[in-house]
């Protein structure tokens, strides 16, 4: 099993930027495809980024492509969002989320382990 803890979030003004951490502990990180997922206020949970074992492959959504980036750094058993130009629409609670599974995925049923969440708001 692995345990997630999420932190970076809080106040932005829309154009600026955050970086979000996930710190894994449990059995080693690198094991495990990662992923962000975050979920509005009254919206479901939508997928965000993913990144696989290695970190040489990378999923976004569209409506974040461009904007944030993931990335991970196995030493530190870490996977990071940074967050640029960041819009109103943006504001959720974003999710850390981890798979033993090959490949990463959009999918959140693909995922095993999931953080507890920290809170994003962008000002308009």
């Amino acid at each position: 099993q692995v345990q997630l803890v999420e932190s970076g979030g809080g106040l932005v003004q829309a154009g600026g930027s955050l970086r979000l951490a996930c710190a894994a502990s449990g059995r080693t990180s690198s094991t495990y495809v990662m992923g962000w997922f975050r979920q509005a206020p009254g919206k479901e949970r939508e997928f965000v980024a993913a990144i696989s074992r290695s970190g040489g492959a990378t999923l976004y959504s569209n409506s974040v492509r461009d904007r944030f980036t993931i990335s991970r750094d196995g030493a530190k058993n870490t996977v990071y969002l940074q967050m640029n130009s960041m819009k109103y629409a943006d504001t959720a609670v974003y999710y850390c989320a981890a798979d033993s599974r090959r490949l990463p995925t959009l999918q959140e049923v693909g995922y095993a382990y999931w953080g507890q969440g920290t809170q994003v708001t962008v000002s308009s």
